[in-house]
């Protein structure tokens, strides 16, 4: 006949109490540091983000003062001409 384990109440209480006092602080478990590190590094990571996009702001450009004949054309016109210029017979 197998053995029954013992689950009295004063057996689970002994077993809770040596493995509390054997387990130690909780910065020396491994999985503690992956389970804080990862969401740790991300903010480090979104910090040094926000501080590199503050600190190196791109100039807004003024478009207004752009002439296209000079060549300084915005976006959209340079793609339009483009493709005026695609869409011509070959033979002309």
């Amino acid at each position: 006949m197998p053995q029954v384990p013992n689950f009295s109440s004063a057996s689970v209480k002994r077993s809770a109490v040596s493995a509390e006092a054997s387990s130690g602080p909780w910065w020396r478990f491994p999985i503690v540091w992956m389970v804080v590190g990862g969401p740790l590094a991300v903010v480090v990571a979104s910090l040094f983000t926000a501080f590199l996009a503050v600190k190196n702001v791109d100039p807004v450009l003024d478009i207004s003062k752009i002439d296209p004949k000079t060549g300084h054309a915005p976006a959209m016109v340079g793609r339009n001409h483009s493709a005026e210029v695609a869409t011509r017979p070959a033979d002309q």
